[in-house]
């Protein structure tokens, strides 16, 4: 592997972090990150209806219930965030 694609590799990797929140970067927390999966999953939940449908059916509540409750625990999906130490 040449530096010239190691430079590539970056570069392509930092775009991606720009443009995508979900993939994380250098300063990213594990509480952050944790809250980008929770959130990703539960609007992926909310957006395919057939998976709603079935989390619907399995706690025995309508539709629109759990797209509710589901919408509700992406406020706070990994509870409060933890204090941070300020150096």
């Amino acid at each position: 592997m040449q530096a010239s694609d190691r430079f590539n590799i970056n570069s392509q990797l930092e775009h991606l972090q720009a443009k995508y929140v979900g993939t994380g970067h250098a300063d990213l927390n594990r509480f952050e990150w944790a809250v980008n999966i929770q959130r990703d999953s539960y609007a992926s939940y909310i957006g395919h209806y057939p998976i709603l449908a079935y989390f619907a059916v399995a706690e025995n509540e309508s539709i629109g219930r759990e797209r509710y409750n589901f919408m509700q625990k992406m406020l706070l999906p990994c509870g409060l965030p933890p204090d941070r130490e300020d150096d």
